[in-house]
């Protein structure tokens, strides 16, 4: 089972993290939460990867804003993620990433976001140099940042029924960065890759998450 650890960015901000499986000389992985906080999904994403061979860590990014977020899926609850999220400068949180890809480790460090976290894991490809590999799941924001190179393999997963994420979006995506290998789910809709929101579509979240983790076993494994 996973537990929390404390660790330090480099402006002085002391946030938590959960952590599963032990070093012992094998690849780290970054799990990025969701705008929900490092919720019972994203514990359980952690202990999945952690039986998959990884040392995984999940850093609680709402820690700046709010200490111990850990939301549901209601109306609300969007909402209230939605207004955390706002709070907290893109720099500050690349500080924190810089803190989790810091802590010791033996192997290389590979990175796997969801939602808010799939921006975040492309963010941190372009901006952050200790990064292996970047695996992104239904980011959003993505097609807003996509001046930027990535310095690391990414790979990407969108829904095709997805509101949040329109086909124009992912195909400048695609068009913009062809180095970057991407699937589309055409019946999977945003979400679809948690067992406890409505969209989450079973097929669709197993087939992204076994080319995931080859992706990320290949990447990782040098």
């Amino acid at each position: 089972m996973g537990h929390w650890i404390t660790l330090e960015a480099a402006d002085g901000h002391v946030f938590e993290a959960w952590e599963a499986g032990q070093d012992g000389h094998k690849p780290t992985l970054i799990v990025l939460q969701e705008i929900f906080g490092v919720n019972h999904h994203i514990r359980t994403v952690c202990e999945d990867f952690a039986k998959a061979g990884f040392h995984v860590l999940a850093p609680a990014l709402f820690d700046r804003a709010e200490r111990g977020v850990s939301l549901g899926y209601t109306a609300a609850d969007v909402e209230a993620g939605k207004a955390l999220r706002a709070r907290i400068p893109l720099e500050q949180t690349l500080d924190d990433l810089r803190a989790v890809l810091a802590y010791p480790r033996s192997g290389r460090a590979g990175m796997i976001g969801y939602c808010w976290g799939g921006t975040l894991a492309w963010e941190s490809a372009c901006r952050l140099e200790e990064l292996a590999a970047a695996c992104c799941w239904y980011g959003a924001g993505i097609a807003s940042a996509l001046d930027q190179q990535p310095a690391c393999p990414v790979q990407m997963h969108f829904g095709g029924q997805d509101p949040t994420i329109p086909p124009a979006d992912v195909a400048a995506i695609r068009q913009t960065h062809p180095e970057v290998e991407m699937f589309v789910y055409d019946e999977a809709g945003h979400g679809f890759g948690c067992a406890e929101r409505s969209a989450f579509n079973p097929s669709a979240c197993e087939l992204a998450r076994k080319r995931s983790l080859s992706f990320l076993e290949n990447a990782l494994a040098s």
